[in-house]
């Protein structure tokens, strides 16, 4: 019976959970589901993280590249982000090039890195004018169950934090790159950003981390990060109803107390590695 209601009048079904401050999953209105981080899943790449929020997991993995900086930065290195959401996590995906849903979400993982400097790219320059690292950094969806952005921008830090880069040297009689794969140096992290996504239902019902039923069902959508400072790095709101000054304040504060709670997750989970080698 709750199966067919739930098929037939699937915001109805949402509604009968929602008015008694629970959701259809057993999860309370503000509760965020399991969360969790394994660091250098991917031999291959110079750093990788696979995040697991609920059933939606994304991996990310970051290729780094020798280049040219660019004119207008002689003395910086590149950060490439990308997000894929292929046809095999969710059957709302097709084949073929990137969706407007994944190319949203790589300009968003794009305006996280530049507003929250997470990194200075500064310290990707091998020699100025001449050579420094481009970071590739190719994050894509295994299984997709809403709240991508907060699984990506997670899964972006913690490789970004396990990333090692080979020592590099330029010859001087050949004036060509040496690279010494034996020899790796950490990347410098500044800051922490971390994402927290709410769905509004009915403009009044507040849901943290939102399932994908969920995302569809919402009124408004709107996505925050903030960093280890609580500062206010970035904000995604794709479309929906408007929210109020105090609605989103309310955001803001629920954000800076996830991103404590990640910060915790991700020390734990490099203290462990760290002691076991």
């Amino acid at each position: 019976m709750a199966a067919g209601f739930k098929t037939a009048e699937p915001l109805e079904y949402h509604r009968s959970f929602l008015k008694e401050n629970c959701r259809p999953d057993g999860r309370e209105l503000l509760e965020f589901r399991t969360t969790t981080l394994n660091i250098g899943s991917i031999s291959t790449a110079d750093g990788s993280a696979l995040v697991k929020l609920g059933n939606t997991t994304v991996i990310c993995g970051v290729k780094a590249e020798l280049a040219n900086p660019s004119v207008e930065g002689p003395g910086k290195g590149f950060i490439v982000p990308n997000v894929d959401l292929p046809p095999l996590c969710s059957s709302q995906f097709r084949p073929g090039p990137p969706g407007e849903q994944a190319q949203a979400a790589s300009q968003f993982m794009a305006n996280v890195i530049e507003s929250s400097e997470m990194l200075q790219t500064e310290d990707l320059c091998i020699e100025r004018g001449k050579l420094c690292w481009c970071l590739y950094c190719d994050m894509m969806c295994l299984d997709y169950d809403g709240n991508v952005l907060d699984a990506c921008t997670l899964a972006l830090l913690a490789a970004l934090k396990n990333t090692r880069l080979p020592e590099v040297v330029i010859n001087a009689d050949t004036c060509s790159p040496e690279v010494n794969l034996e020899k790796r140096r950490r990347l410098k992290i500044v800051k922490h950003p971390v994402a927290a996504s709410f769905c509004v239902f009915d403009d009044s019902i507040v849901i943290t981390d939102p399932t994908a039923e969920e995302e569809q069902l919402s009124t408004s959508q709107l996505t925050v990060v903030t960093d280890e400072e609580g500062r206010l790095c970035s904000m995604h709101k794709p479309g929906g109803t408007s929210l109020s000054g105090e609605r989103l304040q309310e955001f803001i504060n629920r954000a800076t107390a996830r991103q404590k709670e990640i910060q915790k997750l991700i020390k734990k989970v490099i203290k462990s590695i760290t002691s076991t080698k």
